[in-house]
């Protein structure tokens, strides 16, 4: 790159000095032009003029004051104008040609031609495609190793799923074994409650990667079932409060198991936030044409910059976990409901409000 950039130098500075030249020769014939008689033939000058094609030129007086121009494209309207702006504009740039007629003189202001200009460009232009290329690369590189990535996450939980699957439907037996022995024992009955927890995960761990079932289901009741769930099996310390204002059931296509998976993390974080004490309250609205789910907590907050961050997956600030709940939140919503997924607001040490928004 740098030598091409010495050698369009190079090759325009000679360029230039050979523009110059042809001007000097350009003036030269425009005073001989000038002071020629009805003796000198002028077609020879004329030829020499009229063959500069390439290279803009302003001739004016003493004064200033133009009196012709060659290749130089005028506007439209306020032509006057625009011939001072140039005039100035050539004047500090280049040392303008004198044209001497012995009792006054000319003078001729030129400016690079296109193709000059065209060579001086030639470097950026060359530094521009490298660039766009190295860009192009980068993010292709990134795309097939996030699509790596991806693959082996789908893999992973898939192989979760298919492995978990004979132990849960062993384990299933031996409960309804149980139940059939021992049909007053309520501890059968919670047994049950949580293989049957062990089988609900083993199916969201296998909806992974594929296209999910989803259906019109009461989006109150999905809230609901998350959050006994989670309110069971926490602290009492921890109070979850959902605020539905719309008295009748809101009614939106979802894939139950894996909408109350991200119901469950957000409130899984939330109590983190809070270590183990304070509320959470989940609130519902409705419009014409989308669902907003608020989930606020009073813990301890986000900082800005890390708004984005969160959903990214590996981010945690737990000593434990791998920080995949939010990744894959944020992944069930939006590629999977089409939905968004974002940190509304949040203040340190006073809590945060995470926004879903589902289109009805």
């Amino acid at each position: 790159m740098l030598a091409s950039t010495y050698f369009t130098n190079k090759l325009g500075n000679e360029l230039a000095l050979e523009e110059k030249k042809k001007i000097e020769i350009w003036a030269e014939a425009t005073r001989q032009l000038i002071l020629s008689d009805d003796t000198t033939s002028p077609d020879f000058f004329l030829s020499i003029i009229e063959g500069n094609t390439t290279i803009p030129v302003i001739l004016v007086d003493e004064n200033d004051n133009l009196l012709s121009s060659k290749n130089v494209k005028e506007p439209a309207k306020d032509v006057a104008a625009f011939y001072r702006r140039e005039i100035n504009r050539l004047k500090q740039k280049k040392t303008p040609i004198e044209v001497d007629l012995g009792d006054a003189s000319q003078f001729i202001y030129y400016d690079d031609s296109w193709l000059l200009k065209q060579l001086y460009y030639f470097p950026y232009v060359q530094l521009g495609i490298i660039f766009f290329f190295i860009l192009m690369a980068f993010v292709a590189f990134s795309s097939t190793k996030r699509a790596e990535q991806n693959r082996v996450w789908v893999g992973l939980s898939k192989e979760t799923a298919h492995q978990l699957g004979t132990p849960i439907s062993s384990l299933l037996a031996w409960v309804d074994l149980l139940k059939m022995k021992f049909e007053e024992e309520k501890m059968i009955d919670e047994m049950s409650k949580d293989v049957n927890r062990l089988r609900i995960i083993a199916e969201r761990f296998s909806k992974i990667g594929s296209v999910p079932d989803v259906q019109l289901v009461s989006l109150n009741e999905n809230i609901l079932n998350a959050v006994q769930y989670i309110s069971n099996r926490t602290s009492s310390k921890v109070r979850i409060q959902c605020h539905f204002p719309d008295k009748n059931h809101i009614f939106i296509k979802l894939n139950t198991p894996l909408f109350e998976w991200v119901i469950e993390n957000l409130c899984k974080n939330a109590i983190d936030a809070m270590d183990g004490s304070g509320n959470i309250y989940i609130y519902t609205t409705k419009t014409s044409k989308e669902c907003i789910i608020d989930v606020q907590d009073t813990g301890k907050g986000i900082e800005r910059k890390n708004y984005k961050t969160i959903f990214s997956p590996g981010f945690t600030t737990k000593n434990r976990g791998w920080g995949l709940g939010l990744s894959l939140a944020k992944r069930i919503i939006e590629e999977y409901h089409n939905g968004k997924i974002y940190v509304k607001n949040s203040e340190i040490n006073k809590g945060t409000t995470i926004r879903i928004i589902l289109k009805i």
